[in-house]
């Protein structure tokens, strides 16, 4: 963790822990059980087996440029620019309350964008301080007044503070190994061993890898929601305690939600692939059930309830 002033709860890291264990956990099971096929029919299923270094490699290789160039991917696909103080009032008042949070949190300034959109959202990231980008958009600027922005950044710094773009990297490369050897397995066995003598031998191999895989990566998925989940909440509270207002937070939180009622369903869409990033993700409220369990965010209510208990505890 970063040495900063921004709050840790221990509840939610010993969650967190215990998620990045069963991660673990499963990945340990994923290296037995492929050692296993390729010992008992690598030697039937011919040259298959190689799928799994090249999904390794491919594996890597996306984890690395995720770690490395976070923010550079974040701001191309956000359409985002990085402004100085002198961009005029919106980046100004901008500068102005991440300069506070910086003393608040004694921390190095990131760096500061702007997205030319309405929707009204936020995010930061980047591997450490050095490298970090905090970004909020126009619609986002527009709709909060200065301390419920300021719950806001406080919440997206804590995640830079925090590193969680590398606890996140690192939970999502296992999904990202089974996600991949799971095409190639499939692309295996549709344009390959279909023309082989030996097809019913290299489905020994395929057919179990690509099943194996399929329920690692549905358990990896899985669990890196939840993981992302408590990261949110984590963020909420060290952002509240940061700033002693949860009430702007929450404030902050029913406005940004609210309004994503509004925005047309091809921006929403547009905006998916930074969900994992955002204050709030691009989508329509109201989401329970299997989508809340799905989704990279707690419920409104959660995070709600959570910043009422922190009220209540600074108001002893």
């Amino acid at each position: 963790m970063a040495r900063t002033r921004y709050a840790s709860d221990p509840g939610l890291i010993a969650r967190m822990g215990a998620t990045m264990f069963l991660l673990g956990l499963v990945f340990v099971g994923f290296g037995v059980g492929l050692g296993y096929l390729i010992l008992n029919y690598g030697h039937q299923g011919g040259g298959d087996s190689a799928l799994i270094f090249f999904a390794a490699v491919i594996g890597i290789g996306s984890a690395l440029a995720s770690y490395y160039w976070s923010d550079k991917i974040a701001l191309r696909t956000s359409g985002a620019r990085l402004v100085s103080p002198n961009d005029g009032p919106e980046a100004a008042r901008l500068h102005a309350i991440v300069d506070r949070l910086c003393a608040l949190a004694d921390m190095p300034k990131p760096r500061v964008a702007i997205a030319p959109t309405q929707m009204p959202n936020a995010f930061a990231t980047g591997r450490n301080s050095k490298v970090a980008v905090v970004c909020a958009t126009q619609g986002i600027l527009q709709k909060l007044d200065n301390n419920e922005l300021e719950g806001v950044l406080a919440h997206e710094m804590s995640h830079v503070a925090h590193k969680d773009v590398a606890v996140m990297t690192i939970a999502s490369f296992l999904g990202i190994v089974a996600a991949l050897m799971v095409r190639f397995a499939f692309y295996s066995e549709l344009f390959g061993g279909r023309g082989r003598n030996n097809n019913n031998q290299t489905a020994l191999l395929i057919i179990p890898i690509m099943l194996l895989s399929v329920l690692v990566y549905c358990i990896s998925f899985l669990l890196i929601r939840l993981l992302s989940r408590y990261r949110e909440l984590a963020a909420d509270r060290s952002g509240a305690l940061l700033t002693g207002q949860p009430s702007a937070l929450a404030s902050a939180l029913v406005k940004v939600t609210g309004d994503m009622g509004r925005i047309p369903m091809k921006d929403l869409r547009a905006a998916e692939p930074l969900n994992a990033f955002y204050f709030t993700p691009a989508l329509r409220p109201g989401q329970n059930g299997l989508a809340a369990i799905f989704s990279t965010h707690p419920s409104l209510d959660r995070r709600l309830a959570e910043l009422d208990k922190i009220a209540k505890q600074l108001g002893r």
